[in-house]
């Protein structure tokens, strides 16, 4: 959008799967899968066909004439991303030119949840890992540039692109030039937390299909164009279309997360890997409870980002906000926070209806808000919005909008020199 938007008078989203003719003068999608129509699908779950449909998407995407890593949070997708990456490289022709051991790379907050878990990950698989922390003022200094180049004022977005922004510098600094990430899991088998309150298969499967029809605008931009804005390449073998075919086939009824039955999110993937013998992942990693990017590398990080945006924007100014920003007004401080910045530099009309709005809780669709009322008055994108789910849920008591947020001031900043940083 950048490229375009000094030039432009109106531009707008080239729908994904499209294909566009100045002939005709209008577009017309070419990927049409099973899938896409939102029909119920029947077949049943077979995990063996599950497990052999992804390793293919993994090993795939193995072909590279360029030194590459895995992004490992700790979490099941990266973790099972890596643990087949790991697994499959040494018969590779990559593996002749850059060596059988893998690299992988995490981002957090010094003690949080994903380093921690990936460690013990990258110590399993044998990796050769590669822990990034950063200070929750380093990400807000750094603010204003993911605006730019991820080019939204979607919350959660900016929230989880700062550290793989972040996360994406350093990397290219080290000479690697591709990843493998894990995005597209929860989308596809209804991973966020809040499918825990679906009330039916048949709500379960058109609240994925949506997701994964919305992909382009969330989770895809954000890794597309964070790890872009370096010049690395990022590669995402859930989104494999072969993979999502298999996928979005099996009856939603196996995907439902039924807790009294010990069936937690995404369990059809997790008893897919569920490999006794030759066991892919340690037991705890393979059932760790989702953990949303912009939570797991650290909850006060976003903790951090609220107070920031407490000290900027006014509750005069929210209480003008549906007059300055009448299209997707902002309902926070920190929306209001960002969206200041996005109209900066894309302040044409255009641009701000690229990016879209609505209800959301824990990353759901704004259709999904409605599937328990005391998520109205929560709205916010973390996963500890979804009360009574997430193991360190917000306060079911005091609603999002009015939680306090405290400042940290003590925290050592990284002081950055090529090649080298140094704590201060």
């Amino acid at each position: 959008m950048k490229g375009l938007n000094d030039d432009c008078e109106h531009f707008e989203c080239f729908p994904p799967g499209h294909l566009y003719s100045s002939k005709t003068g209008g577009f017309r999608r070419w990927y049409n899968p099973p899938w896409f129509s939102e029909a119920i699908p029947s077949v049943p779950y077979d995990p063996l066909v599950l497990r052999r449909a992804f390793e293919n998407a993994v090993i795939k995407r193995l072909m590279t004439d360029v030194p590459f890593g895995v992004l490992l949070s700790g979490g099941l997708d990266s973790s099972l991303v890596a643990s087949i990456t790991a697994r499959y490289l040494a018969g590779t022709k990559t593996a002749k030119h850059w060596g059988s051991q893998l690299h992988s790379f995490c981002v957090g907050l010094e003690n949080s949840p994903d380093l921690k878990a990936a460690r013990e990950v990258a110590d399993y698989l044998g990796t050769v890992h590669h822990e990034f922390h950063f200070t929750v003022q380093d990400g807000i200094d750094a603010i204003e540039d993911v605006i730019y180049h991820i080019e939204t004022y979607d919350v959660t977005t900016i929230r989880a692109s700062t550290p793989m922004f972040l996360m994406s510098r350093k990397i290219k600094s080290l000479g690697v030039k591709m990843v493998i990430s894990g995005e597209g899991s929860d989308e596809i088998f209804g991973g966020y937390l809040y499918f825990h309150k679906a009330p039916n298969k048949d709500e379960f499967h058109h609240e994925t299909c949506r997701k994964i029809k919305a992909l382009h605008q969330y989770d895809c931009l954000r890794a597309n164009k964070a790890t872009s804005a370096w010049g690395l390449e990022a590669r995402v073998p859930f989104l494999d279309k072969q993979f999502i075919n298999v996928a979005m086939s099996i009856d939603p009824e196996s995907k439902m997360i039924k807790r009294d039955e010990g069936r937690i999110e995404k369990w059809i993937l997790r008893r897919a890997f569920d490999d006794e013998e030759h066991p892919y992942l340690p037991k705890h990693i393979l059932y760790r409870q989702k953990e949303q990017f912009s939570d797991g590398v650290g909850y006060s990080w976003i903790d951090g980002l609220k107070a920031h945006a407490d000290q900027h924007v006014t509750n005069k100014m929210m209480r003008n906000a549906s007059n300055i920003f009448p299209h997707n007004t902002p309902t926070t401080k920190e929306a209001y926070y960002y969206r200041m910045i996005f109209e900066r530099f894309f302040p044409q009309n255009s641009a701000r209806l690229t990016v879209p709005g609505g209800a959301t809780v824990a990353c759901s669709t704004a259709k999904a808000v409605e599937w328990d009322a005391a998520w109205k008055n929560n709205l916010d994108p973390s996963g500890r919005a979804a009360l009574g789910v997430h193991l360190s849920a917000y306060n079911a008591e005091t609603p999002l909008s009015n939680m306090p947020s405290q400042v940290i001031d003590n925290i050592p900043r990284m002081i950055e020199f090529p090649g080298v940083a140094i704590q201060s």
